[in-house]
This record gives structure tokens, C-alpha cells and sequence, in this order.
């Protein structure tokens, strides 16, 4: 596994890069606009000739995106749920302006209605989505989510719904979360934990369709249903439970990304990145 982890495009998208080399990641995740606001501008010429430049200099196995946090397909028809189509549109354009492989997406909650017609509602969005970026290589990761509320995405099931129903599963990817993993009931702190819910994932998906990880510990229990990132080995899952995880031959490619705490000097993340390699076997 490839690691790395979230960077801030604060001071230009490029800034993301830098960041992420000056801690030796070999995998960054960005925002491709605000994660917080609906809509963005689009990038600048220049904004995009500096992130060019800077993708070139350096030797990163995996750069990618994360949508914002206001998007979700699973709402009922409302305006929220208009803005979050062209929200999600957008974003995929900035995404393939940058020449970026894919975004991870939550995919959404159902609020006021019920868990299949949420599941329905999030098909029909990406395939309203995929239409209108069909000459976009880009592609959605779905995030398996903890499960808070009425979040849909906390069983490998509701991702494989997705993937059987939706008109371009080719266009599909999922995005594996540790901590949302084991705050949603799957125990991975053990080797059998683990191959049991990734066992799900091959039987109801395929295990080429994962297309990253977020390497998160969590602060709350095990089925907690309650999103809390924590650093590695700092959390319910403890250290050793990513032993198994880092080494596991079927995803010796894939980018493994931290999402944890941290302050704009980043030790923490070194600290963690430094944890996750001394797990790797040699």
C-alpha cells in the first residue's frame, strides 16, 4: 500500500503538492474547491500550470480528490438536492481539469424518507451525474460511511445496490474507511475481521473496484455509528489491528490515506506515517 493523506489547497491547489512532498507522502487527497460551500470557481490558467508543474517534479504514486461535505444524492427532490447534482457536476469538471482519477463521494442520507428509496435516489443522482459529464474520465469512489443518522453506506450491501443498479458502473469505484468501517460494526481489528468484511466487499462489488483507503483509527466503539477520526494506534482499533491491514497482498498498489487530526505543521501527520510503515513487512 501507497501512503499519504489529506492536504489543504489553502494558497492554490498546487500548495496541496508541496505539502504533501515536504512529508514524503506518496499519496496526496485534496478538495478540488471549498468542502464546505456548494459551488466554486474554476480554476485559473495559471493556478493550473502551477499544479501541473508541481505534479511533474515530483514522484507521487496517487493524487486524488474528495468531494465537499454539503452533497447528497440520497435527498428526496428538493433544492438542496438540485445543488447538490450541479454541485457534484462541478466538482467532476474541476476534478478532470486537474486530471484527476476520481473523487470519493459519501453517498448520501436518506433524512425524512427510507433506506431503499435513499438507495434509490443516490442511482438515479449519479446516473443524472454520469450523464452530464460523460466525456469526464473521472470517476466516483464511494465511501463507506460509520453510519450517523440516516447515512446510507455503512453496509458493504448498500455499496453494492449501488454498483448493480446504476447505469454506468464504470464509472464506480468504492473508497474503503477504516474507522467508518469499525464504527458502523465491522470488526477489523482482527486478520478474520478483516477478511470478513472484505470478503463482502468481493462478493458484493469486486475487489477491483476498490480504489483507495482512508487510513483512520477511531475514537468511538466499535458500532458506535459515530464518525470520530483518530491518529493510528491512538484509538478503538489500535495499532496492531493495521498490521494486517498495510500488508495485505491484494492491495499492495492502492493508496492508503490519512484523514486524521493534525495542525498546519503536519507532525502529526509524519507521526502517523511514520507508525504505518514501521507496519509493513519487508
Amino acid at each position: 500500500m501507497y501512503f499519504g493523506a489529506h492536504m489543504s489547497t489553502g494558497g492554490g491547489v498546487h500548495k496541496a503538492l508541496q505539502r504533501g512532498a515536504s512529508i514524503q507522502c506518496e499519496v496526496v487527497q485534496i478538495f478540488v474547491k471549498n468542502n464546505m460551500q456548494w459551488f466554486g470557481k474554476p480554476h485559473a490558467p495559471n493556478d493550473l500550470t502551477a499544479y501541473a508543474n508541481e505534479l511533474a517534479s515530483h514522484k507521487f504514486k496517487h493524487v486524488f480528490g474528495h468531494t465537499g461535505y454539503l452533497i447528497n444524492l440520497g435527498a428526496e427532490p428538493s433544492d438542496n438536492r438540485d445543488k447538490s447534482l450541479k454541485s457534484l457536476i462541478q466538482e467532476i469538471n474541476l476534478a478532470t481539469d486537474l486530471g484527476l482519477p476520481f473523487l470519493v463521494l459519501h453517498p448520501g442520507a436518506y433524512l425524512k424518507t427510507s433506506e431503499a428509496q435513499g438507495l434509490e435516489m443516490i442511482v438515479q443522482g449519479l446516473n443524472e451525474v454520469f450523464r452530464a459529464t460523460a466525456q469526464s474520465p473521472v470517476r466516483i469512489a464511494l465511501e463507506n460511511t460509520a453510519g450517523q443518522g440516516t447515512c446510507l453506506g455503512c453496509k458493504v450491501a448498500h455499496l453494492g445496490h449501488i454498483f448493480e443498479k446504476v447505469d454506468c458502473s464504470e464509472r464506480l469505484g468504492i473508497c474503503l474507511d477504516t474507522a467508518h468501517f469499525f464504527a458502523s460494526g465491522y470488526d477489523i481489528r482482527t486478520p478474520k475481521g478483516w477478511d470478513s468484511a472484505i470478503g463482502e466487499v468481493e462478493s458484493m462489488v469486486g475487489i477491483k473496484q476498490v480504489l483507495a483507503f482512508h487510513l483512520n483509527d477511531s475514537k468511538t466503539e466499535l458500532g458506535s455509528k459515530v464518525d470520530r477520526h483518530a491518529g493510528i494506534g491512538e484509538g478503538k482499533i489500535g495499532l496492531e489491528a493495521f498490521r494486517h491491514i498495510v500488508n495485505d497482498s491484494r492491495f499492495k498498489k492502492q493508496p492508503g490515506c490519512l484523514e486524521t487530526p493534525k495542525s498546519d505543521d503536519l507532525h502529526e501527520d509524519v507521526e502517523n506515517l511514520a507508525k504505518l510503515r514501521s507496519l509493513v513487512k519487508q
